[in-house]
């Protein structure tokens, strides 16, 4: 699959409301360590037909990330049946991405 680009009108169905688990990756396009995570988040996307992987920019969507409680990006946020399990802050590998599916 591919990383689909969310925001406030669309964050319900595509991440709320999905059947499979979701990652949410909220970045921005001036952020270095985001840039970094960027290439392995869509690699694992690619890589993971049984997961969603989505992309919010938190300078265009300010009140979905206040809304999130995102303060520091890169934040990937891991959610399941519409409710968040699990969250990282920082750049991760591809294998740390990977273990925030542990319990998924």
């Amino acid at each position: 699959m591919k990383v689909i680009d969310v925001n406030s009108a669309n964050f319900r169905s595509e991440v709320l409301d999905s059947d499979k688990p979701v990652i949410v990756d909220f970045n921005a396009e001036w952020c270095g360590p985001c840039n970094m995570l960027r290439p392995i988040v869509h690699q694992f996307a690619e890589e993971h037909d049984n997961i969603k992987v989505v992309s919010v920019d938190v300078d265009s969507e300010e009140e979905l990330s206040m809304k999130y409680g995102v303060s520091s990006i890169p934040c990937i946020v891991v959610f399941k049946n519409g409710a968040e399990v699990s969250r990282s802050i920082g750049f991760k590998n591809k294998t740390q991405l990977e273990s925030l599916f542990g319990g998924i």
